[in-house]
């Protein structure tokens, strides 16, 4: 049925809410978010659907919500989209535009949207106990939808067969509907076909491989040119895995390879763990191969990353929900509680003859607002020797975007301390160490850790320099930091709830001489 559970919300100014509330990320006004589904563009807007509980700030009664954007930084919360009902919670799942109208929900002219979600069943029904792949479809472009009265429309007699990415697949054979879907406790992705979305032919399927500790979930399979040459074409499957990421709890992974339209074959290069680390005796060698794998982002708070269908121009966005399930529901944000990731184009590239994924944060588009972005600093190159030099501080209401190019030179560690307290006692510290070449990002003295035993944590990623240059773009929002290096080959994303006061930011060099090449500090809300 049609689901018209509240009034359309619009955003909601920062200042008039908690201070964590983010300027830039998207949250729900007043209820509980997790991971997003549903990505699509369509007539001009980005739709975000995303799990929620519309009668609480934790997780619970599972439905999609629903917001838009033109330019993916400003939302607009929209009423939930498709209800939980009696016999049902919907889970996570994707949207297609059926433009050939295959499905009969919509006219060649006026092609319906097509949700494929997991209803995960409750005891009335008599699928209960089971996760299964259903429809529901929107012809009035994606405000309003209605459950198909045949669902569900592939079944497994699963507990856990979950969370179906669908997308339009051209091959020898002509042109078919390529559903990519888990079974989450026994590591596998799952591949099926249909002409119509409605009738499901089995594939083949792949897993255990690389992190397999924890349930696999939120699959999503897509086609990238290496470094934009399209007589080279790589498939990259994401994996997202809870608990056993690198980071500790939950985290995405992703493969590189080949798909044929009905099987997925890694590349050699993605496979640290070919049957698994869960499989490997030796822990030192297990935890080894764990970082090895393939992270979309190596901090603690990027889970469930998708990418959008029909984005204009081929482009390849993702978004994550940015929180971890080893501490989701404890938060100390109210009413709402959770929030997304900012959006992120990804591209393949080369390194060392292996393709791999690079992030880029979508900052500005064609549909920005205009006037909401201020530079408030931009140095020219200057050396920093045993020594800190202060940063604007952050200012409430404002997103800050850090872009700094440094050759570290004799130091032996470079600091930004950010969010911090006036005696340099508090802070979260992204640092880097040119003896281990590992950059970390430290927020045990963030501010709020004592919420949960498991928030207080740092969390490092190897990266190597280029030409001797170390390269990041922060992005420091109300109770995130999201910090994209050297171009975006390696990602980390980390929530904080510094201190109230605590807004004062710091570059440090240490154990000898760098060089600052670029430094530039801007805001944008």
């Amino acid at each position: 049925m049609t689901s018209r559970l509240d009034a359309a919300r619009p955003e909601t100014t920062p200042a008039g809410t908690s201070r964590f509330r983010p300027a830039i990320h998207f949250t729900a006004r007043d209820t509980w978010l997790n991971d997003p589904n549903g990505l699509v563009f369509y007539d001009g807007l980005y739709h975000l659907f995303y799990q929620n509980n519309p009668y609480g700030n934790v997780w619970g009664n599972m439905s999609w919500g629903h917001a838009t954007s033109r330019d993916l930084l400003h939302w607009t919360e929209h009423p939930v989209a498709i209800a939980c009902d009696e016999t049902e919670d919907v889970f996570s799942g994707s949207v297609v535009v059926d433009h050939g109208n295959t499905s009969g929900f919509g006219t060649a002219g006026a092609p319906a949207l097509v949700a494929i979600y997991t209803s995960s069943f409750k005891a009335p029904s008599e699928h209960s106990g089971t996760q299964a792949q259903s429809l529901a479809y929107s012809t009035d472009a994606g405000m309003t939808w209605r459950k198909y009265e045949a669902n569900p429309i592939l079944t497994r007699n699963s507990a856990n067969f979950r969370d179906p990415k669908v997308f339009r697949y051209q091959g020898e054979q002509g042109a078919c509907w390529v559903m990519v879907a888990v079974e989450a406790q026994q590591q596998k992705v799952v591949f099926y076909r249909s002409d119509d979305l409605k009738s499901w032919d089995f594939l083949s399927d792949f897993g255990p491989a690389n992190a397999d500790a924890g349930e696999w979930e939120c699959p999503d399979l897509f086609p990238l040119a290496v470094d934009g040459d399209p007589d080279t074409i790589k498939w990259v499957l994401i994996v997202n895995i809870n608990p056993g990421a690198v980071a500790g709890g939950s985290g995405g992974q992703y493969f590189i390879g080949h798909f044929d339209g009905a099987r997925f074959l890694p590349d050699a290069g993605s496979l640290a763990a070919p049957g698994g680390v869960s499989a490997i005796a030796d822990p030192e060698a297990a935890a080894a191969a764990l970082r090895h794998c393939l992270w979309l982002d190596w901090g603690r708070d990027c889970y469930a990353s998708v990418s959008f269908s029909n984005a204009p121009d081929d482009r390849r966005i993702i978004i994550g929900w940015m929180n971890n399930w080893d501490y989701a529901n404890e938060l100390p944000t109210d009413p709402w509680r959770s929030s997304m990731t900012l959006a992120r184009e990804v591209r393949l590239t080369a390194v060392n003859g292996s393709a791999r994924l690079i992030q880029q944060p979508i900052l500005a588009g064609p549909g920005a607002r205009a006037g909401q972005s201020a530079e408030v600093m931009n140095a020219d190159a200057f050396e920093l020797r045993n020594s800190a030099l202060r940063l604007p501080d952050a200012v409430p209401g404002s997103a800050q975007i850090i872009e700094a190019e440094i050759l570290p030179g004799s130091a032996e560690r470079l600091d930004f301390r950010l969010f911090g307290s006036s005696e340099g006692s508090m802070g979260t510290t992204l640092s880097y160490d040119t003896s281990s070449a590992q950059l970390t990002l430290d927020r045990s003295q963030s501010g709020n850790t004592s919420f949960h035993g498991k928030f207080a944590s740092a969390e490092s990623a190897p990266v190597d320099l280029e030409n001797g240059v170390l390269k990041l773009l922060i992005v420091v929002d109300h109770c995130s930091v999201e910090v994209f290096v050297q171009g975006g080959r390696v990602v980390l994303t980390d929530l904080v709830f510094p201190d109230a006061g605590n807004q004062e930011n710091w570059l440090s060099a240490e154990g000898g001489s760098a060089t600052i090449l670029k430094l530039a500090v801007s805001t944008l809300s």
